[in-house]
């Protein structure tokens, strides 16, 4: 944390930008009073005092006073002055807010974790992604704070994870007898997991903030994941394409839900749904790329480099990162029309296209894919290249994938040298089985003072 002196005014603090680290710039004016700049761009005034009568021996606090826009930096100065006056009078200002936060419940914590946990923790500057957010707080209103919220964030134990984790998976809420029932929380076993995990977040950002010394969370055993994956086969893969055929041209044929009632359903003779041509690139970017979803749906026609076939996708779910275009997926995109600044036109001009719901389920009903979801189109493109001897490296870095174990799912694929072997290993069995074992190798006859 790299420090400087300057007086702290309007003009120097608008000025200050972010670095990669965090760092606070002190004032010139008044000693121990200064501003902390994180890699977010966040400026937070901090006072910095040793506890009266230590002398220099005495252990240094610091202690954050508010946001910069919050506070100017002349109301800062005088909380500052405050602070520091109280420590004159042998005050601790510092301690007394620590008190005051072992004191907090999960539920505040969970406020504060929300407001303030917005770097990813062991990464420097690194901050959660707007989705990773939402699945908090999904969590937190779920799960959380509904069975833990109450309890101080001091006294939970890793017996009370334990009973989170079951009451979770099978969906009961756990309440106090003097108070009405609250609503069932849905769950399941690898609910219960995720909502650990993010519970297991929230008392690391507790433990940073001093509001306890250890996590409880640590050393709970967890449900195993059983992660939802599915591969297209070739013959699949036919089915999905001819009914994406059928429904960009001539269209799918629509049959009315017996269950519903419906008015005024069209005739027989135009009883047929087609897709745009967008709906129709999307989904086959989605084979030829192994892009997420969201990664094609958001595409700008200034993100593609034809000239060298790549994708420079500005943002994604790991950050900023090249996309490779192989030869189907660029001559997709050459034969898309241009509607706007986005490839996958929606229906408001200027707008990207939200979802592809109702087409894929049109799709996918056609090609007699129950179930297939739009990601499993990313698990296939991966899922070929593996099959063809690709190795798992090669896949995370077309992937996009940060870590090698999350490429690890494909190991199971990885099997070009053990099919070999068995190929060879059954081909001999069988031949010896059918009378036909394998010739005995070729004799070498050796002349005299010569070579073979």
């Amino acid at each position: 944390m790299q420090t400087d002196q300057l007086k702290l005014t309007k003009r120097v603090v608008d000025r200050l930008a972010p670095a990669d680290d965090r760092f606070i710039v002190w004032d010139a004016e008044l000693a121990g009073f200064g501003l902390r700049v994180a890699p977010t761009g966040i400026k937070t005034f901090v006072v910095r005092y040793r506890s009266e009568g230590g002398g220099r021996t005495a252990p240094q606090h610091l202690m954050a006073i508010g946001r910069y826009g919050v506070l100017t930096p002349d109301e800062g100065r005088k909380k500052a002055k405050g602070i520091l006056g109280a420590v004159t009078n042998g005050e601790d200002p510092a301690g007394v807010q620590l008190a005051a936060r072992k004191q907090m419940t999960v539920a505040e914590l969970c406020d504060v974790y929300l407001k303030k946990g917005v770097l990813v923790p062991g990464r420097a500057g690194k901050v959660k992604k707007a989705s990773t957010v939402k699945d908090d707080r999904g969590r937190i209103e779920a799960h959380i704070k509904p069975l833990l919220g109450n309890r101080r964030v001091a006294s939970v134990t890793s017996a009370d994870i334990e009973r989170f984790l079951v009451d979770v998976a099978t969906g009961k809420t756990r309440t106090d007898p003097k108070e009405k029932p609250r609503h069932r929380v849905r769950g399941g076993k690898g609910v219960a997991t995720r909502a650990a995990a993010t519970l297991g977040a929230i008392f690391t950002f507790a433990r940073r903030q001093r509001m306890r010394s250890d996590n409880p969370v640590n050393g709970v055993p967890k449900y195993a994941i059983n992660r939802n994956e599915r591969f297209l086969t070739s013959d699949e893969l036919e089915r999905l394409g001819a009914a994406m055929r059928e429904a960009e041209t001539i269209g799918i044929e629509w049959n009315a839900d017996p269950a519903k009632k419906i008015k005024h359903a069209p005739k027989p003779e135009n009883r047929r749904v087609t897709i745009s041509p967008f709906a129709g690139a999307a989904v086959r970017l989605l084979l030829f790329t192994g892009c997420r979803l969201g990664e094609i749906l958001k595409l700008k026609w200034t993100e593609i480099d034809f000239e060298r076939g790549f994708l420079f996708l500005p943002d994604s779910k790991t950050g900023k990162k090249p996309v490779v275009l192989n030869a189907p997926a660029l001559a997709v995109l050459s034969e898309l029309p241009h509607a706007g600044d986005y490839v996958i036109a929606g229906d408001e001009p200027g707008k990207p296209r939200y979802d592809l719901k109702k087409p894929w389920r049109l799709i996918r009903r056609r090609a007699g894919l129950a179930g297939l979801r739009l990601h499993d189109l990313r698990h296939t493109h991966a899922s070929f290249g593996v099959a063809n001897g690709f190795g798992l490296p090669i896949i995370g870095k077309l992937l996009g994938h940060t870590q090698p174990s999350t490429t690890q799912r494909y190991a199971h694929l990885d099997n070009d040298p053990l099919r070999r072997a068995s190929k060879r290993i059954g081909s001999v069995i069988a031949a010896a089985l059918e009378g036909n074992p394998r010739p005995a190798r070729r004799a070498v006859r050796v002349i005299e003072g010569g070579k073979p």
